[in-house]
């Protein structure tokens, strides 16, 4: 998420291998004035008009079951579904589809703007991208080399009670059903990575072992940076946790910082579920099939950061907004490498100790639990 808005602007047909597009053709989005725009979308003009001509082009490989709507026609619809989680009966009368109509145009539109992920949802690649993002890190929380905030993001679901093997495995640390996905975030709350789609059950670290970003920077394929990780991971050389124990004064102020960075992802996904009322309940889903989910979790992240770039507020909060998941750990203790224990103590030392020389870094154990 490197460019500023001119330049995205200046720059969308390069970045999209666009076309021209016909600006001057009305469309049903003019229907509406600025602020029952907001209300309807709760995205802004200029910031619908590039999600429009972005899924235009794209739109042009992917057959509609109803090839009479336009493209506007078809993007308002998946909008107005991601803002409120249903569509409203205001959009189907100007498009002239029932509800029932909708669903498989939106599981289109969603699986399209989820495969513009590569453009608007990118993991910094360049070694000047990487420096940029660790140095804002570090100068809002003070820990250094750092590439982005870890988290899984639990997003609700219905599943049936009486299919009692597949229902359990919905279900998360909190009680309820939902699906999980894997998603990492800069300190400004752009979102860098999002992978996955599992059920509520699965363990955090089962996803990041599991996923491509993992195995990619565990292998050492993005250098010497740390990923802020919560309880639900393992300390490793790569992912950065707090300490579970503080022992002095200098391991307080590391928590706290950690603590700060981590709040990042808290307030992102908070800020995404109030733009997108959709994933505060995703609907039925089944263990087999949960691509539909995918793409729209994955859409509404391309969406949350197009409307980062346009400046666009989320609109104010309405209901309760749930808290970060707490970690769902192993019930066995985790050997934790000692190397492992001693870089995280050198960086709290280095960074947090007042007294730098004084602080021990040859860790106590090698055992750690709930890192």
């Amino acid at each position: 998420m490197a460019f500023a808005v001119p330049v995205w602007l200046a720059v969308q047909e390069h970045l999209l291998g666009c076309e021209e597009t016909d600006r001057n053709t009305l469309s049903p989005f003019d229907n509406f004035d600025d602020e029952a725009l907001f209300q309807m979308f709760h995205l802004t003009r200029p910031c619908i008009d590039f999600v429009t001509d972005s899924v235009r082009i794209r739109m042009k490989r992917v057959p509609l079951d109803t090839p009479r709507l336009s493209v506007e026609s078809v993007v308002m619809m998946a909008l107005n579904h991601y803002a409120h989680g249903v569509s409203s009966a205001a959009v189907q009368q100007r498009v002239g589809l029932s509800q029932a109509d909708c669903g498989s145009i939106i599981n289109t539109v969603s699986g399209v703007i989820a495969g513009m992920a590569d453009q608007f949802v990118s993991f910094p690649q360049t070694r000047d991208a990487k420096a940029t993002v660790a140095f804002r890190i570090e100068k809002f929380c003070g820990i250094p080399n750092v590439l982005g905030v870890l988290a899984p993001a639990h997003f609700k679901i219905r599943a049936s009670p009486y299919e009692k093997n597949t229902f359990r495995s919905f279900v998360n640390t909190l009680g309820y059903t939902s699906v999980v996905s894997q998603i990492i975030c800069d300190s400004d709350g752009n979102i860098l990575s999002v992978e996955k789609c599992s059920v509520g059950s699965t363990f955090e670290q089962d996803l990041w072992d599991s996923s491509f970003r993992g195995r990619e920077i565990e292998n050492e394929l993005h250098g010497p940076y740390w990923m802020i990780g919560g309880k639900g991971y393992h300390l490793s050389k790569h992912v950065l946790t707090p300490v579970s124990e503080p022992a002095n004064d200098s391991e307080a102020r590391f928590n706290e910082a950690h603590a700060k960075i981590y709040d990042v992802m808290r307030t992102t996904l908070g800020s995404m579920k109030r733009r997108f009322r959709c994933l505060m309940q995703l609907g039925f889903a089944q263990e087999g099939s949960l691509n539909q989910k995918s793409n729209i979790i994955k859409a509404c992240c391309v969406l949350h950061n197009i409307a980062m770039k346009f400046s666009v507020p989320p609109p104010p909060i309405a209901g309760k907004i749930e808290r970060l998941l707490p970690g769902k750990q192993h019930s066995v203790p985790v050997e934790v490498d000692p190397e492992v224990i001693k870089a995280r103590q050198k960086l709290i030392k280095e960074n947090f100790s007042a007294f730098p020389s004084s602080l021990d870094t040859s860790g106590s154990s090698g055992t750690e639990e709930n890192v």
